[in-house]
């Protein structure tokens, strides 16, 4: 399995190996309708995966890991890291910063990583250096998010882990892997995107926000239950057509009930059926105090 280089919320590397064998085995086309991290897409036996998703800051940065030689990514990787003085302990170890791996390396590079976010900020020329420069900072940054500002400024704070090995190894196997696939990027609403060159032969794999969880992307009402009932509808014209779907989500979650995906789900018992996936968020954020209660996570499919 391949894994994303980047951390991306709702993330479904940990259940591929449940998502993967209820995929067709015969897939022309595969799409990644809300590709995010990539990690779906990029382990698909496809002819040809188009990756689509709204962020297209995202996109050009798949892009350049897919055009850009692997040597020269890495090289201005390094650079980079180089030129502001960020740290690199897989290098020079913790001492060497002063610091201490269970507080992580947030005091020493906190100044280097906002010089860096400024000048990445500054820049009007969104070239490939861009975007190696774009997943340097997310690197370094909280979490290893991504998030922009209303005035398109790269907005996170510096986070406490800097470009290790482990990284390293999941970037150069993603590029790998990525330069291989014969694959395309778009950047659509999912309302906007073109199914009408789409077949029988060809998968279209559903990964939206969570209507009831509370993610980042669902703050200031990103995803709303008209949304939701759009995003229903796109499946049902999908399945008119005849095109295989499969649309990862939760049921049930901490007390929630998503009452639209049920009713839509019970409506179509004769056509779709949701697959019971075993999966805990539990561990996933610190920040939440409920570590008992478990998502009922599902792949519902129309075939």
């Amino acid at each position: 399995m391949i894994q994303s280089p980047l951390n991306y919320t709702g993330g479904k590397f940990k259940l591929l190996p449940q998502i993967l064998p209820h995929f067709p085995k015969d897939i022309d086309v595969f799409v990644d309708l809300f590709c995010g991290g990539c990690n779906v897409g990029i382990n698909v036996d496809a002819n040809t995966v188009i990756y689509n998703d709204l962020n297209e800051h995202l996109l050009y940065l798949y892009n350049t890991f897919k055009n850009l030689d692997k040597e020269a990514t890495f090289e201005w990787i390094y650079q980079i890291i180089d030129k502001y003085e960020l740290s690199l302990v897989s290098k020079n170890g913790y001492d060497y910063y002063d610091c201490e791996s269970s507080k992580g390396l947030g005091d020493y590079n906190r100044e280097h990583f906002l010089k860096l976010r400024d000048d990445f900020n500054a820049i009007q020329n969104e070239d490939y250096y861009y975007y190696v420069m774009l997943y340097v900072i997310i690197v370094y940054a909280f979490n290893n998010q991504i998030r922009f500002n209303s005035k398109g400024e790269f907005n996170l704070p510096v986070g406490k882990r800097d470009f290790n090995k482990k990284m390293a190894d999941k970037l150069s196997a993603f590029i790998d892997r990525i330069q291989t696939q014969n694959c395309i990027f778009t950047c659509k609403d999912f309302r906007e995107f073109d199914i009408s060159q789409l077949d029988g032969n060809d998968f279209v794999y559903v990964d939206p926000p969570y209507l009831i969880t509370c993610a980042t992307y669902n703050e200031q009402g990103g995803w709303s239950e008209e949304t939701e009932r759009d995003l229903l509808a796109f499946l049902d014209t999908l399945s008119e057509k005849n095109i295989r779907f499969a649309i990862s989500n939760v049921l049930r979650s901490k007390g929630k009930e998503n009452h639209i995906l049920i009713e839509w789900l019970n409506k179509h018992s004769d056509k779709y059926r949701a697959i019971p996936l075993n999966y805990s968020y539990s561990n996933s954020n610190y920040q939440t105090k409920d570590k008992v209660s478990v998502s009922e996570e599902v792949l519902i499919v129309n075939y």
